[in-house]
């Protein structure tokens, strides 16, 4: 018996499984499962990686003080696939990273695999821990994860467990992370090597599940600063179930992608069906506007994610002979976490009849040439809320002209809160025919023009804001035909005039509840909560 035969029998003993010698070849072999069966094994001894399935990298059988089968770059996202399909499967494998090629890196072997782009993993991470998931559709989910003490430039045995709903993982033979996830119930097993180097040796995979020690840690992965949380949901307008939509989820059921290109990111917008889409870093966009398809959550991650050059669009192409809502409208959009630079045309824009979109926690100003976020041509269900706009004079508009009424009536409910408008001279926002539109405990600093303008018979309820130096901080009476508006509970402080209005106006609580904050606390929690970095 060889050295490397007398280790998989060791291995598979300690694990509580018992194993026919002959079952356990040099070479790749499955076979017929029964009680306690060797279902796939491979020590690369005979010099080949013959019977697996690759995909990116570079993979070959070199010597690290045995055969072992490296994948030697760390530039590509590289799996590889072998075995039969199974639907319970232990697999084990020992791994040693050789090296990472940034940040969320991982080593990782995989089980019920549908191919390279879906499967279960379980990886050692570039950031010190051993973590459980899924990909679907070549998007990473973790399940769970726990401190780890593998590294780069040491074996470890990792062992994957999908039994059933449960999926357990082990490294040395401890039990450290489970889950219990449907997404996948058979399937290939596999390596994985994420962006990340290493060599892989004594392939083992069973039909029984080890024991292992007791786990020392399991935690599940909770979403905090810096990560892409999908969870937040919207108050407001946004919130409200009509048209077919209950509240706004974005991508909610879909899958998750990171993107940190131009072009990850224009296609993952473009992509159909619900999609989770998380931006890392500034992306510099071609100009001047994207559009972004229905079902879609795009959130910055940390402090520095956003774009410049480019906006973004939410809504079909312009057509003014269309006035009633057409089934193929864009619909169920989050935008969150991302700071807009540069833009040549609009930051956000919104048309043409969509409905249920959430803009909140953004961080727009510097350098952009037209609308911060216009809201325009009939849509309607919409929550701004938690950004800070700052330095740029055409700030926001909802409704973009006198005559577009055959679109605009009874549309453009729209709720604003908690925004910072931060020396914004104008359209704060500037309001046409929408009501009710709802402005409510935001903060409005050195706004030179005016605050909120509600013209063209429009219905605006604002309250419970915090005007600084405001020259004129509300009014029907700024330019066109005159709107309606209410105002009410507000804080003026320095050179803010009084309010200007007249008129009655539909109230937002026959539509949804909100807890009015009070309006002297409004500056300390804006400042403190308002713009990226903050969820």
């Amino acid at each position: 018996m060889s050295r490397r035969i007398r280790l998989a029998a060791v291995t598979a003993a300690a694990s509580g499984l018992i194993l026919a010698v002959a079952a356990v070849l040099a070479s790749p072999s499955a076979v017929s499962a029964g009680p306690a069966a060797v279902l796939f094994t491979d020590n690369f001894d005979d010099g080949n990686a013959n019977g697996w399935s690759r995909s990116g990298g570079s993979w070959s059988v070199v010597a690290d003080g045995s055969p072992v089968w490296r994948q030697s770059g760390t530039s590509s996202d590289a799996r590889a696939m072998g075995g039969s399909i199974w639907a319970d499967q232990s697999v084990q494998v020992r791994v040693k990273p050789t090296g990472f090629g940034g940040s969320n890196r991982h080593v990782a072997v995989t089980a019920r695999m549908q191919n390279t782009s879906n499967y279960y993993y379980l990886g050692v991470t570039s950031s010190g821990t051993i973590e459980l998931g899924r990909r679907v559709g070549g998007a990473l989910s973790p399940l769970a994860s726990a401190p780890s003490d593998g590294g780069v430039g040491t074996f470890h045995t990792l062992r994957l467990e999908a039994f059933g709903l449960n999926l357990r993982g082990f490294l040395n033979n401890v039990l450290v992370v489970s889950a219990t996830d449907a997404t996948f119930a058979n399937g290939r097993m596999g390596l994985a090597t994420l962006f990340a180097s290493a060599s892989f040796d004594d392939v083992l995979v069973t039909d029984t599940p080890g024991v292992g020690q007791p786990p020392t840690t399991t935690t599940t992965v909770p979403p905090t600063p810096g990560t892409c949380d999908t969870s937040a949901r919207p108050n407001g307008f946004a919130s409200v179930n009509v048209l077919g939509q209950n509240g706004t989820t974005g991508g909610a059921g879909g899958p998750t992608v990171e993107v940190d290109t131009a072009q990850e990111f224009l296609g993952a917008i473009a992509a159909s069906g619900p999609l989770n889409i998380c931006v890392r870093g500034t992306i510099t966009l071609p100009g001047p506007m994207h559009n972004v398809g229905s079902d879609k959550s795009i959130i910055g991650v940390g402090a520095t994610a956003g774009f410049t050059g480019g906006g973004l669009n939410i809504g079909l192409p312009n057509d003014d002979g269309i006035t009633a809502p057409p089934a193929n409208a864009v619909h169920n959009v989050i935008v969150r976490n991302l700071s807009f630079r540069n833009w040549p045309d609009d930051a956000i824009n919104v048309q043409m009849f969509s409905h249920h979109v959430w803009i909140d926690h953004n961080d727009i100003g510097g350098g952009g040439f037209d609308g911060a976020v216009d809201i325009k041509r009939g849509s309607s269900y919409l929550t701004v809320s938690w950004n800070h706009t700052h330095n740029h004079t055409k700030n926001m508009l909802l409704g973009h002209d006198d005559g577009a009424g055959a679109q605009d009536i009874g549309r453009l409910k729209v709720t604003y809160h908690h925004n910072f408008f931060n020396q914004t001279p104008q359209r704060n926002p500037r309001i046409r025919f929408g009501e009710p539109v709802h402005i409510y405990n935001n903060y409005y600093l050195h706004n030179t023009d005016v605050g909120v303008a509600c013209q063209a018979n429009a219905g605006c309820l604002v309250e419970g804001n915090y005007f600084e130096n405001t020259e004129e901080t509300v009014t029907n009476h700024y330019a066109g035909p005159t709107g309606r508006c209410v105002a009410r509970n507000n804080v003026l402080v320095g050179e803010s005039g009084q309010p200007d209005c007249s008129g009655t106006v539909q109230e937002a609580r026959d539509y949804y509840a909100y807890t009015l904050d009070d309006p002297n606390s409004v500056r300390a929690s804006v400042l403190a909560g308002a713009g990226v970095g903050k969820v």
